[in-house]
C-alpha cells in the first residue's frame, strides 16, 4: 500500500488531508506530539470525521491510519524515508521546529532511494511557503545533499479551503481523534512545485498561475472570516454565522469583499463573474450553522492575522495599489486592533502594545505599515479614522448608510 506521511494531526490534517489520502488508497501516517491523540489513532487505526452542513450530518470513518510521535526523530525519519507523499499542516510558526526532523528523513531517504522523487504538500497559511521551507531544510542538510533537495524534493504550495471548526471540549475528551468539517472537498495545489509525476489524490487540483489562487484564498476567504470575527466580537456575538446575518455587519462584509474582488481582478486578471460566483458560494458556506464556527476561532491570533501580507492588511494594500479605497477593509483592521478576547494571548499582547505604545507603534510593528510610503500612510490614516468609529460605537450606522 502507498504511504502518505501527514505531519500534523490537527484539524486540517485529520479534517481534510487525512480523508483525501485515505480515500486515494494510501496508508496515512500522522506525525504529532499530543499523547492522547496519538494513542487514539494507534488504538483504532481509524478516526471519526463528521461532515456537517445545514442539511444534516454525514458521519465517516477514515481508515488505514496510524501515528508516530513527532519527538521520536529516528521513527519519523524512517517514515519519511519510505513515504510516497508527504504533507504538513502544523501552522506556519511551527515549520522551523519540524524542519530538522524532515531534513533527517530526507537524508535517510537520499541513502535508500537517491533518485526517487518525494513531493511535500505544504498546507500552511504562509505566502511563499515552499521557498521559505526549502531554506529551512537546507540549513539542516549537509552541503552534499543540497543537490538532492533541489532535484528530488518537490515543495508544493496548497490552498486549504475546507472549514474545520474546533471540536467541543467535552466531545474531544471522549474521543481525541474526532473531527468535524464541512463537505467542501477541493485542494488546489501549485502544479509547478511537483517533481516527477503528480500523485493521484482525491480532490487534488493542480493549477498554474498559483499566486492568484493564494491571494484569492487569503484576501477573499480569510479576509471574509476576519471581517466576521472582528466585527462580530465588537457586538459580543459567539458564532461566525451570527455575524453573517447581522444587519450592521453584513454590509461591511460585502463592501470588504467587493474591495478585495476588484483588487484581485486588477492584479491577476481574474474573471469578475467567476470571482463573484466564488464569493456567493463562500457566503453560503459561511452560513453553515452546523459547523458552529466561533468568533474566537476565526479571530484568534490577531498579531499574525494583522501582518502586512496577511488577510486584511494585505488585501487593503492590494486594493490601494490599484486605486481602490479600502474603507471596509480598514474597518476590519481597526476592529482587529480592538480584539481583546481574554482567552487569546496574542490579543492580550496586542492590547498591551496599544496601551503602552499607541496606535502608531502597532501599525508599524504589527501591520508593517511605513508612514513614509504613500499607500501605507493612506491606509494608516483610514485605519486610525475607523478605529475612532469603533471606539465611539458609530461604525454600525456608517455601514448601514453606505
Amino acid at each position: 500500500m502507498k504511504k502518505a506521511v501527514m505531519y500534523g494531526a490537527g484539524n486540517v490534517g485529520r479534517g481534510f488531508l487525512g480523508q483525501l489520502f485515505s480515500e486515494s488508497g494510501y496508508e496515512v501516517v500522522f506525525v504529532d506530539v499530543a499523547p492522547a491523540l496519538l494513542a487514539a489513532l494507534n488504538a483504532r487505526r481509524s478516526y471519526r470525521l463528521v461532515l456537517v452542513s445545514n442539511q444534516g450530518a454525514e458521519p465517516l470513518v477514515v481508515e488505514n491510519v496510524r501515528a508516530v510521535d513527532g519527538r521520536d526523530v529516528p521513527a519519523v525519519a524512517a517514515e519519511i524515508a519510505e513515504a510516497d507523499v508527504l504533507a504538513t499542516a502544523v501552522g506556519a510558526n511551527i515549520l522551523p521546529r519540524i524542519a530538522p526532523v524532515v531534513a533527517a528523513g530526507l537524508a535517510r531517504r537520499a541513502e535508500l532511494r537517491p533518485t526517487q522523487p518525494l513531493n511535500l504538500i505544504i498546507c500552511e497559511n504562509l505566502k511563499d511557503a515552499p521557498r521559505l521551507f526549502r531554506e529551512m531544510l537546507r540549513e539542516h542538510l549537509p552541503v552534499e545533499l543540497h543537490p538532492y533537495l533541489d532535484t528530488c524534493v518537490g515543495l508544493v504550495d496548497a490552498v486549504i479551503g475546507r472549514m474545520v471548526p474546533l471540536v467541543p471540549a467535552a466531545e474531544q475528551a471522549q474521543d481525541p481523534s474526532l473531527v468535524y468539517a464541512e463537505p467542501y472537498k477541493v485542494l488546489p495545489v501549485n502544479r509547478a512545485g511537483f517533481v516527477g509525476p503528480i500523485p493521484e489524490i482525491v480532490g487534488l487540483e493542480p493549477q498554474g498561475r498559483f499566486e492568484a489562487y493564494v491571494d484569492r484564498k487569503l484576501y477573499i476567504h480569510n479576509a471574509g472570516h476576519a471581517m466576521l470575527a472582528y466585527l462580530g466580537a465588537l457586538k459580543g456575538l459567539t458564532y461566525g454565522y451570527e455575524a453573517l446575518d447581522d444587519p450592521a455587519i453584513r454590509p461591511w462584509l460585502l463592501r470588504a469583499l467587493d474591495e478585495s474582488q476588484r483588487a484581485l481582478v486588477a492584479e491577476h486578471g481574474l474573471d469578475p463573474a467567476a470571482l463573484r460566483e466564488h464569493v456567493q458560494d463562500l457566503l453560503q458556506r459561511f452560513g453553515n450553522r452546523a459547523l458552529g464556527d466561533t468568533i474566537y476561532r476565526l479571530g484568534r491570533d490577531p498579531l499574525r492575522k494583522l501582518g502586512r501580507t496577511d488577510r486584511l492588511v494585505g488585501a487593503a494594500l492590494l486594493a490601494a495599489k490599484h486605486g481602490i479605497a479600502p474603507e471596509a477593509l480598514a474597518l476590519g483592521i481597526a476592529a482587529a486592533l480592538a480584539f481583546a478576547d481574554p482567552q487569546d494571548p496574542s490579543a492580550l499582547t496586542l492590547q498591551r502594545l496599544l496601551a503602552e505604545r499607541g496606535l502608531e507603534a502597532a501599525l508599524r510593528e504589527v501591520c508593517g505599515l511605513d508612514r513614509g510610503a504613500a499607500p501605507d500612510r493612506r491606509l494608516a490614516d483610514l485605519v486610525a479614522a475607523q478605529l475612532e468609529q469603533v471606539r465611539a460605537g458609530t461604525w454600525q450606522a456608517a455601514g448601514s448608510a453606505a
